[in-house]
C-alpha cells in the first residue's frame, strides 16, 4: 500500500502536552499548562450560557453556511457576509488555502524562519516547495520575503503577531509588503492574537485594495473557545468561493457557532481578558529580569525566553507540575501566560530548576 511520497517525512502536529497525560505519567496533583497560548481565564459567561442552552440541540446538524455567526463577524469586523469561510480552528482555514492554490511540486509557499508550525506542514502534506527566509530580529524580514517572490510563488504565511516568538509587526510596514507583491501571490495574514494588540485594526479595510488578501482569525485565543475549535477568514468573496467549495460539509459544529456569536457579543469579557494578558507579560517580563533571563519582548499571549539548555529544564519544570513547550529556536521554552497565581508558582519553579 503506497502513500504520497511528501507525507512520509513528516511529523504529526504535536500541541502542548495535555494535563491529563503528565497527570497520568507522573501522578501529580497540581499540574499548570502553560503551553498551548490558550486564555487563562477560559470561556466568557456569554458563551458559557449560549453553549448550555445549545446541548438541547446537538441531536441536529449544524448550519452549514453558519449564517447568524458569519452575520455576527460581518458586524463586528465591517465586512459583507460573501467575503467570511468558517473554519474548524483558523488551523481549518490556512490548509484550505494550501489546497485551493499549491496544485503541483514546483509551486512555492514562503514563510518565516521562525513562524507558525502550521505553514510548513500543509505545505509538505501537498508536495509543495517551502521557501524559509531568514527571521530578522526573530521576526519576519519582509525584505528577504520579497526578494524571494519569483513566478513559483503561490502563497506567503505572514502571523501578527508571530508565533512562537510574539514579534510584531507595524501596520505600515506590512501595507507598503502588500503594494510590492504581486496580484498574482495570495498574502494570507494570520491575525491569531489580534485581539491583544487592543487598538483599532484597519488591516480589514484593506481588502478593497489587495483582492490577494486573506486575513485569519480565531476564537481560541482572546475569546478562551480553544476547545471548540473554531476560526474564520476574511478575503475577496472569489478567495472565500474557492474555500467554501473545498471545505468539509458542516465542517464548525452547532456548538462552537452558537458560543462564537455569543463570544463576540461579551465585549467585558475580552476587555478582562486583553487587561489580564497585559498584566500577565508584564509579570512574566518582570520575572524573567529578576532571574537574569533574556527573552523576546511579546505582542501576543506568551513570551519565548532563554534558558541554558532548553530540553532539560522543559523535563525539570514537568516533573515540578509546570508544562510549558520547547520550540524550533535553539534554548527557547515558550510560556503562555497564565493566571496571576499561575506566572508566580511558574517563576517559582523556574528559579528552583535553573
Amino acid at each position: 500500500m503506497s502513500v504520497c511520497e511528501s507525507i512520509l517525512s513528516l511529523s504529526p502536529y504535536q500541541g502542548g502536552k495535555p494535563i491529563s497525560e503528565l497527570r497520568r505519567e507522573l501522578g501529580l496533583d497540581h499540574i499548570v499548562k502553560l503551553a498551548s497560548n490558550e486564555n487563562p481565564l477560559g470561556a466568557g459567561p456569554k458563551a458559557l450560557n449560549a453553549m448550555q442552552e445549545a446541548m438541547a440541540e446537538v441531536g441536529r446538524y449544524p448550519d452549514g453556511n453558519g449564517f447568524e455567526l458569519k452575520q455576527a463577524i460581518s458586524e463586528h469586523v465591517s465586512v459583507e457576509i460573501q467575503s467570511i469561510t468558517l473554519g474548524n480552528g483558523s488551523n481549518d482555514i490556512l490548509e484550505l488555502l494550501a489546497r485551493a492554490y499549491l496544485c503541483n511540486a514546483e509551486d512555492e509557499v514562503i514563510f518565516s524562519q521562525y513562524a507558525f508550525v502550521v505553514y510548513p506542514l500543509v505545505t509538505q502534506a501537498l508536495g509543495a516547495k517551502a521557501v524559509i527566509t531568514k527571521s530578522k530580529n526573530f521576526g519576519h524580514d519582509l525584505d528577504a520575503m520579497l526578494k524571494a517572490i519569483n513566478d513559483k510563488t503561490k502563497l506567503i504565511f505572514i502571523a501578527n503577531p508571530n508565533n512562537p516568538t510574539g514579534t510584531l509587526l507595524s501596520n505600515e510596514a506590512l501595507y507598503k509588503f502588500l503594494l510590492k507583491v504581486s496580484n498574482s501571490v495570495i498574502v494570507v495574514l494570520d491575525q491569531a492574537y489580534v485581539e491583544y494588540l487592543n487598538v483599532v485594526d484597519d488591516t480589514v479595510q484593506w481588502l478593497h485594495e489587495f483582492d490577494n488578501l486573506v486575513i485569519t482569525r480565531t476564537f481560541s485565543k482572546a475569546y478562551g473557545l480553544a476547545g471548540l475549535r473554531i476560526g474564520y477568514s476574511i478575503s475577496s468573496s472569489q478567495i472565500a468561493d474557492y474555500l467554501n467549495r473545498i471545505r468539509q460539509p458542516f465542517n464548525v459544529n452547532y456548538v462552537a457557532q452558537i458560543a462564537a456569536t455569543a463570544a463576540l457579543a461579551d465585549e467585558a469579557f475580552l476587555v478582562r481578558s486583553v487587561v489580564a494578558n497585559k498584566n500577565g507579560l508584564l509579570q512574566l517580563s518582570q520575572g524573567f529580569d529578576k532571574l537574569d533571563l533574556s527573552y523576546i519582548p511579546s505582542s501576543a499571549n506568551f513570551v519565548a525566553v532563554k534558558v541554558n539548555d532548553a530540553i532539560k529544564i522543559y523535563q525539570k519544570l514537568l516533573e515540578k507540575g509546570f508544562i510549558v513547550r520547547p520550540v524550533e529556536m535553539q534554548n527557547y521554552l515558550r510560556v503562555s501566560v497564565g493566571t496571576q497565581i499561575e506566572n508566580e508558582e511558574f517563576l517559582d519553579a523556574l528559579k528552583s530548576v535553573l
